[in-house]
């Protein structure tokens, strides 16, 4: 069976698409994936065993139409976006059948749930959505004390950023039981550095910034090694729910019934729960962003305590 599947964009919904690919792959005992998608995408989950190729799409109309020319024929066809690109790209590709995503038609749930309630009923089966999966080629990651691994940047937008002071604050209390690694993404180092400035300044040099330095596989590697996490609603997040590494999630416009950690039974939520929330806006409408600066590193190192 030689089934196509086109990722969600960003990290953590491709991520969360994982379970479903699971039952996806399952239901047929000879199935041969390949996976198109975002470049993030691609990297998260190319070493699925039943993975035989991978394609990073280009955006633009035409060299769409040039790459579905080129693609082989398949038995099925599978998008986990609901973008008028993609069902474009579905009009294009040749497959017996195909099924595109319809965030109107699945909208109840978590995330998980919803891509996991779109390949039963495009199949016709009834399989549970079960723990994120991800495959992964282990390297060594040494260190002597525990690690906490903290996550301060979204790229979704500002007001799912928590405050730099905040996170340092947090690091600070928890120096000396734990060695610490900050992540983030390219466009998050000034964000990390803030942090790396706030810790100098209290004299504690046990961390690494590696905001802007780490591959996709990198990234997960590293964070499949962590003893505790720390961040906002972001992609990282779900890759240390797909390794049940205890994590303290902070929410404030996103709404955590959908996007939380799945399944992570060492997870804590923290929210404020303000009539305002969830927003899902990238910027606070009501500019006080009381969602985020409500919550103080006391609340998190309360949540700490808690996972123990």
């Amino acid at each position: 069976m030689k089934i196509l599947i086109e990722l969600p964009t960003w990290l953590g919904d491709s991520v969360m698409t994982t379970p479903a690919i699971e039952n996806l792959a399952n239901a047929f005992n000879d199935s041969r994936i390949t996976l198109i998608g975002s470049f993030i995408a691609i990297k998260a989950l190319k070493n699925h065993p039943k993975v035989t190729k991978t394609y990073v799409l280009d955006k633009k109309y035409i060299n769409l139409v040039k790459f579905a020319h080129k693609l082989e024929d398949f038995d099925i066809f599978f998008s986990f976006r609901s973008s008028f690109r993609s069902k474009f790209l579905i009009f294009l590709i040749s497959a017996t059948n195909k099924y595109q995503f319809d965030k109107k038609k699945y909208n109840k749930g978590h995330q998980v749930e919803k891509y996991n309630n779109f390949v039963n009923s495009s199949l016709g089966i009834n399989t549970k959505a079960n723990k994120l999966a991800l495959h992964i080629e282990k390297d060594n990651f040494a260190h002597k004390k525990k690690l906490l691994g903290i996550n301060p940047g979204a790229t979704y937008g500002s007001a799912k950023r928590w405050y730099p002071e905040e996170f340092a604050n947090v690091v600070i209390s928890l120096s000396n039981e734990y060695d610490i690694v900050i992540f983030g993404g390219p466009a998050e180092k000034e964000f990390a550095k803030e942090i790396e400035l706030y810790l100098l300044k209290k004299n504690i040099n046990n961390f690494v910034n590696l905001a802007g330095k780490t591959s996709i596989s990198e990234l997960i590697n590293k964070i499949s090694k962590l003893d505790l996490f720390i961040t906002g609603d972001s992609g990282p997040m779900h890759l240390a729910a797909a390794f049940q590494i205890p994590t303290v999630s902070i929410f404030g416009p996103t709404n955590y019934k959908e996007t939380s950690q799945w399944m992570n039974q060492k997870s804590k939520i923290l929210t404020k729960n303000l009539d305002c929330q969830p927003c899902m806006k990238r910027v606070c409408p009501l500019v006080h962003h009381k969602c985020m600066r409500t919550i103080k590193s006391l609340d998190v190192l309360n949540a700490v305590e808690a996972l123990n």
